[in-house]
Parts: C-alpha cells; sequence; structure tokens
C-alpha cells in the first residue's frame, strides 16, 4: 500500500526550524519510516538536489496536495463529499493502514477529478490548494493591509509538461525562472501575525531610571552637576535663547566714577551708567590722546557713530535703495568755529558718501582751528553744498538738522549773530534734530533737540537735550583706569547705545 502513495504531490512541515517542504513523492519506505520526495520545493524555493527524504520523527504534519490518478480510491466519509483521509500517530504519517492506533482527526483531502489535456497537447497548470507560506501571507495581509511579493509552490510550481508562459511573444528559459526565484522566493516564516505593539513596549521603558543613571554617571565623571546645584531644581523646558549654564549672578553698576554724578542713565539691558561731569570728561579723553587716542582718530570715530545714528534717523535701508535716487534725504548740518563744529564736519562727510544731500552751515573766520581746515578740504571732495550765511540754508524743511553749534568751553558764541540765527532757522524749520556732543546741563539750549548724541560716557544733561544717546569712540579701559574710572563697556555689539533716564 505504501506504493499507492508515490506520485502523489504532497506539503511537509518539519517545524519551524526545517521548513516546509512540497514535492512529489518518489518512495516510501515503511521500515525505516522514510519519505523521499523528487524535485522538491524548500518553502517556496526551488531546493538544488533532485531528491529528499524525510525521518517520520522530523515530521510535524503530512498534507496531500494531489493524489496520482494511479493511487486507490479512498474509502468515503459520511456525506455527500469525497475525500481521503491522513492519520498521523505519534507525529508519524500511517503509511501501512494497519492495526497501529490513529489519531482522532483525520485530516481531509478532497478527491480531485483528473484534469483534461488542452489542445495542442500541452498539460495544463494542476489547481494546487494554497501553501503554508500562502496561507500564511494572506493573514498577514488581512491584519495590516500591506503587499508582499512573494513565490510559493503554487504560483512557481510547473509540471513537466507544462508550458511556461510569455513574455512579449517570447517564452522565458529556465534562466528567467531561476532567477525570479531567487528575487521573489524569500521564505514567510518571518512574517510575524500581530501588529508590533508600541505603547506596550514603550511603558516597559523607564524613562526615570534612564535619566537618573546618566545623572549619576555626570556626578562620577565631573564631580558636580551640569546644571545647577544639588538641591536647585531645575525647570523642566527652557527657550531657545537661554542659557541653562549655571551662571554667575549679573551685576548691573559695572561703571564706577570717582565723583558720582547728579544723573545716572541705564541701557536697555539694565546696565547703569552714570554721567561725569566736563571736567572728569576733558581729562579722559586727554589720558586718551597721550596714549595714542589722537584728535583726528577721535573725529573719525565721532563721525561714523554719528553718521550710522544719522543715516537710521532717516530710513537706513527702507530710504536709501538704488530705486530710490529721487527722493534722496537732505540734511542740514549746523557747525561752530571749534571742536565740536569739526565732529560735524566729520560726520556730514561720511553721509554724503552715502549718497545724502548735505547742506553745510559754517561761518567765515579768518583763522580756524587745523582740524577743521582738514575736515573742510576732505568734505569738499564729497560734493557737498557749504554755505556761510543762513539765508542760503533751504527754506522748505529738510529731513534732518544736526546741530553741532554749541562749544563746551566758549559760551560767548551764543551771542553772535550767525549763531543766533543759525539757532532761529533749525527751530522754525520744523524739521528733527540731533545735537552731537550737546553741552552740559547748565547751559540753556538754543536748539531744541530731539535726539542728543554723547561721546563715552555722557554728561548731565537737560530736559531740551532729548533722547540721549551714547557712543563708542574706542577709549581703552585701562585709559578709564587711570583717570579713576572703574570702566566695563556697556556697548555689547553696537557701537551707539540709546540711554534712558533713572
Amino acid at each position: 500500500m505504501a506504493a499507492d502513495w508515490v506520485g502523489c504531490l504532497v506539503s511537509i512541515h518539519c517545524g519551524a526550524t526545517l521548513g516546509v517542504y512540497q514535492g512529489e513523492v518518489s518512495s516510501v519506505d515503511q521500515t525505516s519510516q522514510t519519505i523521499s520526495l523528487r524535485h522538491p520545493f524548500h518553502n517556496g524555493v526551488k531546493c538544488t538536489v533532485p531528491e529528499v527524504t524525510f525521518s517520520a520523527m522530523d515530521i510535524k504534519d503530512l498534507k496531500i496536495l494531489e493524489i496520482h490518478k494511479s493511487s486507490t480510491e479512498v474509502p468515503k466519509q459520511n456525506g455527500p463529499d469525497t475525500s481521503s483521509t491522513v492519520t498521523l500517530v505519534s507525529g508519524r504519517k500511517d503509511k501501512g493502514g494497519g492495526g497501529a492506533p490513529v489519531s482522532s482527526t483525520p485530516v481531509m483531502v478532497p478527491n480531485k477529478t483528473e484534469p483534461k489535456p488542452q489542445e495542442g497537447g500541452v498539460s495544463p497548470v494542476p489547481h494546487y490548494s494554497k501553501s503554508y507560506g500562502e496561507r500564511h501571507m494572506d493573514m498577514a495581509v488581512q491584519s495590516k493591509g500591506f503587499r508582499r511579493r512573494h513565490n510559493s509552490w503554487s504560483s512557481s510550481c510547473r509540471g513537466p509538461n507544462q508550458a511556461t508562459p510569455k513574455k512579449n511573444g517570447l517564452k522565458n528559459g529556465g534562466h528567467m525562472k531561476n532567477r525570479d526565484d531567487e528575487c521573489f522566493g524569500d521564505g514567510m516564516d518571518d512574517v510575524p501575525d500581530e501588529d508590533f505593539d508600541f505603547e506596550g513596549n514603550l511603558a516597559l521603558f523607564d524613562k526615570a531610571a534612564v535619566f537618573s543613571q546618566i545623572d549619576s554617571s555626570e556626578r562620577r565623571g565631573n564631580g558636580a552637576r551640569s546644571r545647577g546645584t544639588p538641591g536647585e531644581q531645575t525647570p523642566s523646558r527652557y527657550r531657545h535663547d537661554e542659557n541653562i549654564l549655571e551662571a554667575k549672578p549679573v551685576v548691573y553698576r559695572q561703571i564706577t566714577v570717582p565723583q558720582n554724578g547728579t544723573k545716572e542713565y541705564s541701557t536697555d539691558s539694565g546696565l547703569v551708567v552714570p554721567s561725569i561731569s566736563f571736567e572728569l570728561h576733558k581729562r579722559l579723553l586727554a589720558a586718551a590722546e597721550s596714549h595714542g587716542l589722537s584728535l583726528e582718530r577721535r573725529l573719525e570715530m565721532t563721525g561714523i557713530c554719528a553718521s550710522q545714528m544719522a543715516l537710521t534717523l532717516l530710513g537706513g535701508p527702507n530710504r536709501l535703495t538704488p530705486k530710490n535716487v529721487h527722493q534722496r534725504p537732505t540734511v542740514a548740518l549746523l557747525c561752530g568755529p571749534h571742536v565740536q563744529g569739526a565732529q560735524g564736519i566729520s560726520c556730514g562727510r561720511h553721509l554724503a558718501n552715502h549718497e545724502v544731500e548735505v547742506i553745510l552751515f559754517l561761518p567765515n573766520f579768518v583763522k580756524m582751528l587745523e582740524a577743521i581746515t582738514s575736515e573742510l578740504a576732505l568734505f569738499g571732495k564729497t560734493g557737498g553744498k557749504l554755505v556761510s550765511n543762513v539765508k542760503d540754508l533751504p527754506e522748505t524743511p529738510v529731513d534732518l538738522v544736526i546741530n553741532c553749534l554749541d562749544s563746551h568751553e566758549n559760551g560767548f558764541l551764543r551771542e553772535q549773530p550767525w549763531y543766533k540765527a543759525a539757532a532761529d532757522w533749525a527751530n522754525q524749520n520744523r524739521a528733527p534734530v540731533l545735537s552731537i556732543d550737546p553741552p552740559v546741563s547748565g547751559q540753556a539750549h538754543a536748539v531744541e533737540a530731539k535726539w542728543s548724541l554723547s561721546l563715552g560716557l555722557p554728561l548731565p544733561l537737560s530736559e531740551g537735550a532729548g533722547r540721549v544717546y551714547l557712543c563708542d569712540i574706542g577709549i581703552p579701559r585701562q585709559v578709564f583706569q587711570e583717570v579713576g574710572i572703574k570702566y566695563h563697556s556697556p556697548f555689547g555689539c553696537k557701537f551707539v547705545i540709546p540711554l534712558h533716564s533713572e
């Protein structure tokens, strides 16, 4: 009876290690309890050996895919369908059908009719039942909703007389078939039956314990916590611009002067900037000049800072663009015959270099300071307009008036006719006024300013000076210390900063 099963197509499941084999039964040995398959397929991939032999001890399950036509008839069961049964004894197939005890659960195999040959003498493709890999794949697709190309017995196995499918009118040879098997014939035993439980696995991760371990390793490595102190509760979140490193307390009074002035200012960041008297300011400039910060260098630095502030007040990049050449801003510069006037001329030169229409007012004098003479020579190369009479100033409002008429030492100039006429013109022009290095509060302001720019450290200015700004003219810290000023720069990344009255 064992020979009756020769020629049947079977599927043998040998467990997770050996996998599933499918093929045609070539021999059954009842004595050694073995079964051999020819043209075997292992997990849907054709084997390189022509025949494989299995021991009954290795067989976990055996299914008959198709009964050979010469095999014996299978006894009928109760019911309308005809089927054949295969009994398993302790994991073994009962090949002899003797009196050995049988399993109480028979495996039903439908009794299929012999397929009819097609026209042309080509045998039809046998309709096999789904293999283990296909059924496993169907379950995975139904549960997860994804597709995976695979190869199984029913999709890749073809009989010896079966015609191969055509592609573009040409038959694919065995080489193409083997290449497809190598590419798509992967085993399906690794496909999981259930979805991965992300929440369950995340719950297994103890974040508190991990961070505690990291914190303890930092203590051992550095000898202290990297953030804060051991008893300090650090915030759980930080801003993108917040420094999380431990820092020293901020000292807002970083500038101290030997004699407290009558007025103090503060920066936008809260740093206290005290004012100094004119005598101390004069000593500071003299000490800087003795170390190489000459008057010419100071004039240049003051002109750059003042012109940068003026350009910002005029509109900056919104006003000074190549597309706006027909609306060039106009600035009227009022200067006196002193160092403050030379600072204004330097500012006018830089403004003219930035395509600003500058009108410079300077009264005629027989003898002028050398600094003014050199600055006028440079200003004349810019194409700016120089006038010595107030009548030559514009009658219409200008964009900005820069006042450099006042001097810290020569107060008698205010009694001069040209001074009064220039001050009256500035007050009647209705243009905003920027004062550069204005005098101290003891002197009245003939021209009401909207902004005032002080140099190095501010003087105690009156309310008529408007909003006070401070510019850095490049005095080193040790020069401040020489005149008794403990100094730390309040400018940060800027050269001109606003000051607020305390």
